[in-house]
């Protein structure tokens, strides 16, 4: 009788998936998942947010890792996004589907709707967001910070699901763990940004420097403290509206899957390929190795 095979628990790169998906508040695990197992990636960055569930979705091997780890342990400030989307890369990953939960800073983007950003603004101040540094430079294009096709796949695969997803918009990025002041939140509503939330910018950042695709679902879950009903909206209405997202969410991503190409047709892959700065010579051994799932194919 052949023996059972336990759960894989230390990270290996032998089984090369494709797509990965970042969950965030609400999505701590992906149903409809089969043929699961647990990988731990050890990273030159540490270790990431939690293992990383590798299954079959839609008849494709998806890497799914929940951003706060499951239980929500992470702040935004606390997660460690380099070994997160480092992790990713090190899988064979290419893609990722990031959600993430979001205020609305418009009446007509209301809860229970997606957003799709096409842009993002940083007011974060308290993270590391880049893979260089400490012996190499690198500077990368930035000014359109997601990847247009896995965005308009997104768009499509919404509307298939039915659910309600408006295209393109500006996620505007604070620190946290507080939410905004009533100050801050008209001032951004002035500035015409769309969506806050305070995760997804790192991500971008960092997957575009590890050239990966990167494209975020912004689920809204409630009206900034801007609206004039906000102090309305009970705590158990916002956790139904994230229940609900997360419910509409999981067949956007089931549809996203299904439809995907299997070969990427953009730029993504090649973000580094004229933006490392540092002479390879200078560039010590010890360094080299540090960064070799990142930047390994211009340096061998």
């Amino acid at each position: 009788m052949r023996k059972a095979t336990k759960k894989k628990k230390s990270g290996s790169a032998k089984e090369t998936v494709r797509i990965g998906i970042i969950g965030g508040s609400g999505l701590y695990g992906m149903p409809g998942l089969t043929n699961t197992r647990e990988v731990r990636v050890k990273t030159p960055f540490g270790d990431p947010s939690d293992a990383i569930v590798i299954g079959t979705l839609e008849g494709r091997r998806v890497a799914f890792l929940a951003r706060h780890g499951r239980g929500h342990r992470f702040t935004p400030s606390e997660i460690n996004y380099r070994a997160n989307i480092c992790a990713l890369k090190m899988l064979g990953v290419e893609r990722i589907l990031s959600v993430s939960a979001v205020g609305s800073l418009r009446e007509d983007l209301p809860p229970l709707d997606f957003l799709i950003p096409d842009q993002f603004f940083d007011r974060t101040r308290l993270r590391v967001a880049t893979f260089f540094g400490g012996g190499v430079v690198a500077h990368v294009g930035f000014d359109k910070p997601v990847c247009t096709h896995l965005a308009a796949h997104i768009a499509e695969a919404s509307d298939r699901a039915g659910v309600k997803a408006h295209r393109s918009g500006t996620y505007v990025c604070m620190e946290g763990p507080q939410f905004s002041t009533l100050a801050e939140s008209h001032t951004y509503r002035q500035l015409q940004f769309d969506v806050i939330g305070m995760t997804n910018l790192t991500e971008a950042k960092l997957a575009r420097e590890a050239e990966l695709c990167y494209a975020t679902i912004a689920m809204i879950t409630d009206y900034d403290c801007w609206h004039p009903q906000h102090d309305a909206v009970t705590l158990d209405e916002i956790i139904g509206n994230l229940n609900r997202n997360t419910a509409n969410v999981q067949r956007v991503l089931h549809e996203v899957v299904r439809q995907l190409p299997e070969a990427r047709s953009c730029k993504c892959g090649s973000a580094l390929a004229h933006a490392i700065l540092t002479d390879r010579a200078a560039i010590s051994r010890a360094t080299k190795k540090r960064l070799a799932p990142i930047i390994g194919k211009y340096i061998s």
